[in-house]
């Protein structure tokens, strides 16, 4: 009976993979290429079917589970629906003829041995999912009725809000099972991780490794900032060594419990590892994947001076950004690295939209900055370079959204290249190179559905809504199908360039063409709305500065001139001064929610509280206005809504979305489009920080959804876990940065849960 229950890790293979679960078979698999595995069991999924149908429930799971699954976006009750069916599995408990032969293997690894106990999910860690971090994993596990308690819970996480919504978005609907992996610690002094791809950019010619002092918890978690190495597959030169910073370290104490220590300031800079622990933990990372077939994620501790692998899995998602180009090639400019990609092609440099015709498909926009009107051109490039601008600039934006390799703030690229000389643009790294770079590129693990839009399903389920920022429907379904909760930002000004064909708004109604620009906008809109269903789609009305509606045909006779534009005529303001104007925005959302009602509208850059109760006022005399489940939100830009923010919501604000690129500007002082002050532009600046936490604190008091639109919660860990920590309840970013955004939040997320847990 116990072969049908247990088997020795050193008897598996992936083909066992249905009986003992991706992650025991995989440990299996090393042990087979003769790779250093810790000795230990597995469990196999019939302990708990049998277990569960000795214990009288596995009918009610099946029905419990089909029911959470049918209703999953009901994330009110799901919560209660998991309770239910982790308290039928706790009822039912371990059955007799399971726990004999798990405590017989318990004693052969050694009287009261310390063990991992380790989740290993029918379906998981395979090459196209992975539940990493989703299923129970309790460590320090010492003693027969300690052991027994952790099985029960790993098989109790089969049935989280988080694991039964990735099982949703996987289609995964059959009835789950577990195996449990139990495993000999490794008492480590270090610890770690190995990509044999990097997963920063999908090269695969290298192995990238992270490591850290202690016990391994602290870099899967997110707990402290590792030592970054990366090391050639080839020749196992180290290429590059980062150190991290790492206060304190995980061991495990004398009571068999985690224990925290705190380092030194000496201790806590010091380089984690040597070059020989480096290549060792290289070489088993390359034996595994050259075993497995694809490239691996791998797990390592080291012990006394032996390096043990922990844990391997296919790594299920590689990004599209290519690895650093060819050194032997001239580098002709240099810039912010604004929209990741490689493109090779002749140069084009424009000084004005007007001359976007004579920029042939393919050809790389080289151009001192652009605005809207360069739209079209900017379609047909390859890559993009200006020679201004900083990481929210028009120019970045946009090439980030379709999907273009772009450098911003390259100072002097228009002088520097010239037209029809062949260049690589390496938008991932800030440079254009002299003539075609040869670069073998990673083969995506993603589809294209159109254009240059990658397809990526995140492997992550969030409690934070993860939303997207979008400005055109060219993109719309492509973004939609790559899984984000809606769209946190839907920026109105692009759209309205192109409905109003290049010309002032003004221009329009002086020739009685206002339907024109209103037909324009509910296409546009209305494209975006339904790509979406019924997620959210939030709208920022048009928030033209004056020097950009100038640029427009005819804008000099309607538009004032601003020395300072970026502080001046915009936002809020600007629709009680010009009512006309904003009635026919609101009049073509009124006409898109009739078809969509997932729109709502958003109000940028509020000063004061008069203004915005005029603007509302106007927004309730509307057609829209009259209109029933239309949210009202406003943009946290400007710091005064720190203090206005509970006016704001008693006159009736049931959304606040912090706009961190024009909040930062403001706080700090500094201009957000200017590379030459680019170093002084930090959203996770002390004085940021707070006044965001302060937003973030009203919306939670007065029961108000909080957002924030920009990209640092995907590209800064540490501020990702700030705003966790404060409990917003959405983030919005780019689309290329949707899986890592989700990936960052989902990390901060458990960092919390561990936390709590303890």
């Amino acid at each position: 009976m116990s072969d049908r229950y247990i088997r020795d890790i050193s008897t598996l293979r992936i083909a066992d993979a249905e009986e003992a679960g991706g992650k025991g078979a995989n440990m299996g698999e090393l042990v087979a290429a003769k790779l250093p595995v810790p000795p230990g069991f597995v469990l196999l999924r019939d302990c708990y079917r049998d277990s569960m149908a000795a214990g009288g429930v596995d009918d009610d799971l099946a029905q419990l589970h089909r029911d959470a699954l049918e209703h999953v976006a009901d994330t009110v009750h799901l919560p209660e629906r998991c309770e239910q069916l982790q308290g039928l599995v706790q009822k039912a408990g371990i059955a007799d003829a399971v726990r004999a032969p798990l405590l017989d293997a318990y004693r052969k690894l050694g009287p009261n041995a310390v063990v991992a106990v380790r989740s290993s999910a029918t379906g998981e860690d395979g090459a196209d999912a992975s539940f990493a971090g989703m299923n129970a994993t309790i460590t320090n596990v010492s003693g027969e009725d300690a052991l027994v308690e952790a099985v029960l819970r790993c098989w109790m996480s089969l049935f989280s809000p988080r694991v039964i919504t990735y099982r949703a978005s996987r289609s995964f609907t059959g009835i789950p099972a577990m195996a449990v992996v139990v495993q000999q610690m490794i008492d480590s002094e270090k610890a770690g991780v190995a990509f044999t791809a990097d997963p920063s950019n999908g090269a695969q010619d290298r192995v990238v490794i992270e490591g850290a002092f202690g016990l391994g918890e602290v870099v899967v978690s997110g707990l402290v900032e590792p030592d970054t190495y990366i090391v050639s597959k080839e020749s196992l030169e180290i290429l590059d060594v980062r150190l991290g910073h790492q206060s304190f370290k995980i061991v495990r104490g004398p009571d068999g419990n985690d224990k925290r220590v705190d380092l030194s300031d000496g201790r806590a800079d010091a380089r984690v590892l040597d070059d020989s622990e480096l290549r060792r933990i290289a070489e088993l990372a390359i034996a595994t994947e050259r075993h497995n077939g694809c490239p691996q994620d791998t797990e390592w501790a080291i012990s006394g001076g032996q390096v043990y692998l922990v844990q391997a899995r296919p790594i299920t998602t590689l990004r599209h950004t290519a690895p650093p180009t060819s050194n032997e090639h001239a580098v002709l400019a240099r810039g912010l690295a604004a929209a990741p990609g490689v493109a090779t092609g002749k140069v084009r440099v424009l000084e004005t939209p007007d001359q976007g015709d004579r920029l042939l498909e393919g050809e790389i926009l080289v151009a001192q900055m652009t605005n809207p009107d360069w739209l079209p051109t900017i379609r047909r490039s390859a890559a993009l370079v200006t020679d201004t601008g900083g990481m929210t600039c028009h120019a970045a934006i946009v090439a980030r959204e379709l999907g273009v390799p772009c450098i911003v703030g390259a100072r002097t690229a228009t002088r520097d290249l010239h037209d029809g000389t062949t260049v690589t643009v390496d938008g991932a790294h800030g440079r254009v190179l002299a003539g075609r770079v040869e670069e073998e590129t990673p083969r995506a693990r993603t589809q294209t559905i159109e254009g240059r839009m990658p397809v990526e399903i995140p492997t992550e389920v969030t409690g934070t809504k993860v939303y997207v920022n979008l400005a055109m429907p060219d993109t719309a379904e492509a973004v939609a199908a790559q899984g984000p909760d809606g769209v946190g930002l839907l920026r109105a000004e692009l759209m309205l360039t192109e409905a109003l064909q290049g010309r002032h708004p003004r221009d329009l109604i002086a020739r009685g063409e206002e339907g024109t620009l209103v037909d324009g906008m509910v296409a546009s809109v209305g494209r975006i709305a339904a790509a979406f269903g019924s997620r959210p789609v939030i709208y920022r009305a048009t928030d033209f500065r004056s020097n950009e509606f100038r640029g427009l045909k005819g804008g000099e006779a309607y538009e004032p001139v601003e020395h300072n534009p970026m502080i001046g005529y915009r936002g809020c303001y600007r629709y009680i001064k010009e009512p006309d104007l904003f009635a026919l925005e609101l009049q073509a959302l009124a006409r898109v929610r009739e078809q969509s009602p997932n729109v709502h509208l958003m109000i940028p850059f509020v000063r004061t509280r008069w203004e915005l109760e005029e603007c509302l006022s106007l927004v309730d005399a509307s057609p829209l206005g009259r209109q029933r489940g239309l949210h009202r939100w406003v943009m946290a830009e400007v710091p005064s809504v720190v203090h206005w923010l509970p006016e704001y919501i008693g006159m009736g604000v049931d959304g606040v979305s912090i706009g961190s690129n024009d909040l930062t500007q403001l706080v700090l002082g500094v201009d957000r489009d200017s590379d030459i002050c680019a170093e002084l532009f930090d959203e996770s600046d002390p004085a940021v920080l707070d006044a965001i936490g302060q937003i973030i604190s009203t919306a939670r008091k007065f029961g108000i959804t909080s957002s924030l639109c920009g990209q640092a919660p995907s590209t800064k860990p540490a501020f990702a876990e700030h705003l966790v920590r404060m409990g917003i309840t959405s983030v919005s970013v780019n689309p290329d940065a949707l899986v890592a955004a989700r990936r960052t939040i989902a990390a901060a997320e458990r960092r919390l849960l561990l936390e709590a847990a303890r």
